[in-house]
């Protein structure tokens, strides 16, 4: 089975790889998100622990943001959301 290129997959908002491509970048931030927690939790500098707070910050608008796009498409394209 040959991967669609990245043009394809945004001319067609029905494309399963879009939908693949939402999902792996989704489990990227959620590392991201994680690591940024555990590092957080375990600083003790105050400047170290504000920036990765900035971290965690960033990752948990990334993730909204990227269910949001996800939304937006589905309904453009008329597919259910899921979840």
């Amino acid at each position: 089975m040959s991967r669609a290129t990245l043009s394809q997959i945004v001319d067609d908002p029905t494309s399963e790889d879009l939908f693949r491509l939402f999902h792996r970048l989704n489990n990227q931030l959620g590392v991201i998100l994680a690591n940024s927690e555990l590092l957080e939790s375990r600083l003790t500098d105050e400047t170290h622990r504000a920036r990765a707070a900035q971290v965690v910050s960033g990752a948990l608008e990334a993730i909204a943001a990227v269910q949001q796009l996800r939304h937006a498409i589905t309904a453009s394209a008329g597919r259910p959301s899921g979840s």
